[in-house]
This record gives C-alpha cells, structure tokens and sequence, in this order.
C-alpha cells in the first residue's frame, strides 16, 4: 500500500494531480484545499496518501497533512459519505475547523460543504465527537501555547467543562488546562464553555 508520495508535481487539474516519482505518474485525488496549497508544475512536493484498492481500479487520494488523511478516513466511516463527500468537507474546512465545529456541536459550519445538508451535517457531528483525535496533541508543548510549566489547574464550572471537553477530544490534560487558561486570560472569566473550547482550540493549533 502506498502511504506518501515525494516526487515533482507533473501537472494539475480541477480534482486531481498528476505526481512524477522517479518518471512514474501518479494520479492523486486531491481536496481543493490541498490542491491550492501544492506548488506548480515542475517543483517538488510531498504528499499522504490513502490508497483504495478495489476489483476494477486502484485509487489514491492525496493529503498535505495527516490530520487531512486522518479526517478524510473518519468521515468515510460515517453512513453515506463516500470519497466524494469526505473530499468536499475537507475542501471547505481545514482539520483544525472541523475538530472544533463537531466538539462545538456545529452544525451550520459542517454544512458548508457541498453536497451536505443539515441531516448529514448531524450525522457527521453525532457519529464523530466521539471519535476525533487530538490532531497535533502530542506536539504541542506548554510554551507553544503560551502556559506557563506550572499553570494553575483552571477553576470550576465553564472552564472545568471547556477542558474536560479538551481532554475528550484527545489532548493530554497539562496542554488542555494551558489552552483553556490562555483562554480565560482573552475571554474572562465569565467566558461561556463554548467560548472558552473555540479558543482553546484556536491556541492549541498555534
């Protein structure tokens, strides 16, 4: 199975490209934000790739992070998305936009995407938050984010609610409590939970 690609970009298309290793021509299936984001003809690149195998063809669809690809997999576990959809979401939000729209409950943001009304947007969000890794948690450090290497652990109520939610979606609890101090420090400490979630998720991207 292959499961990256490093070559020269060959040529690019509306909903593909066309990836030279080594003289061989890989078509890749590509979102259109990963599309965007790779280089012009005849510049290196360097992509994850999910490969299906099927009795009449052999697919590869291309991610320029793991987070993509990782999301791309999930949302196919989900009752009727196909590669299609999976692409078209991930076309419209990036993977830190929809850990934080399905932990959020977002559905209006899940809808966004062609092809995904208010039904599947809920399909998605029901079938997923229990399911989401912590993309990037391992990576993150307290300075990273801005927390001090002996925070305080955060008081009660929203903020004990905004980091257990943290904590679910699969960040270790040193990282969960920094984000959501940083987050109290800009919102306050009346902040809402959902409030204080959206920004600590926003730090622990950075």
């Amino acid at each position: 199975m292959i499961g990256k690609l490093k070559g020269v970009v060959d040529e690019l298309n509306e909903d593909h490209a066309i990836i030279d290793v080594h003289g061989v021509g890989y078509l890749v299936h590509c979102s259109g934000r990963t599309l965007s984001a790779l280089p012009r003809a005849g510049e290196a690149t360097a992509l994850f790739i999910e490969t299906h195998v099927r009795e009449d063809a052999i697919r590869l669809f291309g991610f320029s992070s793991a987070a993509e690809r990782d999301w791309f997999r999930l949302l196919q576990g989900v009752q009727g998305i196909g590669t299609k959809t999976a692409l078209a979401v991930l076309s419209t939000l990036t993977a830190s936009e929809l850990t934080q729209a399905i932990a959020l409950g977002d559905k209006t943001t899940v809808a966004r995407a062609p092809g995904v009304g208010p039904r599947v947007a809920t399909r998605i969000i029901t079938e997923l938050k229990d399911k989401m890794p912590g993309f990037g948690a391992g990576s993150v450090s307290l300075a990273d984010i801005g927390g001090a290497p002996a925070a305080a652990p955060v008081a009660g109520g929203a903020a004990a609610d905004a980091m257990s939610a943290l904590v679910n979606l699969g960040y270790g609890a040193p990282q969960a409590n920094a984000a959501i101090a940083a987050a109290l420090r800009s919102a306050g400490e009346d902040a809402k939970t959902e409030t204080l979630i959206r920004l600590g998720l926003k730090e622990l991207a950075k």
